[in-house]
């Protein structure tokens, strides 16, 4: 594809939200995708998913975000919801410790459903109950290091961070998908001289970026 887009080709990246019940992930992705946040909000059931526009590098691109549908509860989601994935956004509460504590197990089951690769944002959720605080933001950065995970504090009440978590995920598939054509056969000659930019692009995991929830 050219500078102008053309070529016919259309990035839909499918990303998945992960996490614990009642951890906030349907009012992220309505806080993203709709700008609302519904304070009555009930477990989801069945498979929701929104489709957003967002430009990258002036192209569109499609991110079709999905959300557990509820699953969570019986500690077991499905193989489907994974199938395709190239992005997650895996959240816990900072206000419960325990969702902080199941995060390596969805970070396993993340990668034992999923062969590709996959962008992955920690995201500690409703940073605005400091007053009940449990989990720190040292103790979130502290694990996304270890996992090579980038790493934002959010509150979809506020609209704190949401849109800006959402669109680094949305970039780092974006590289991803980029790397991935650069290292196809036809592209071996040229890879010497793109990976220098590559190499310094927005969203590199070498430069993970760390957002408290007062960034």
């Amino acid at each position: 594809m050219d500078e102008n887009g053309e070529g016919g080709e259309e990035y839909l990246f499918k990303i998945v939200l992960i996490g614990d019940s009642a951890v906030g992930k349907s009012n992220l992705l309505s806080r993203f995708a709709r700008n609302e946040f519904d304070s009555n909000s009930k477990a989801t059931i069945g498979v929701e998913f929104q489709t957003q526009m967002v430009e990258i590098d002036g192209k569109e691109v499609k991110a079709q975000i999905w959300d557990t549908a509820g699953q969570e509860r019986f500690r077991a989601v499905t193989s489907a919801y994974y199938r395709g994935a190239v992005g997650a956004l895996v959240v816990y509460d900072i206000s419960r410790r325990g969702t902080f504590d199941s995060i390596k197990r969805w970070l396993d089951e993340l990668t034992t459903q999923n062969d590709s690769t996959v962008a992955t944002m920690l995201v500690g959720n409703k940073c605005d109950l400091e007053n009940i605080r449990e989990v720190s933001t040292e103790e979130g950065k502290t694990l996304a290091e270890e996992e090579g995970l980038f790493f934002m504090e959010t509150s979809a009440l506020e609209s704190t961070n949401v849109q800006t978590a959402f669109e680094i995920v949305i970039r780092e598939i974006y590289n991803n998908i980029s790397r991935k054509v650069l290292n196809s056969d036809s592209y071996k000659a040229e890879l010497s001289v793109n990976r220098v930019s590559l190499v310094n692009g927005a969203g590199s995991k070498k430069n993970l970026l760390n957002f408290s929830c007062c960034s």
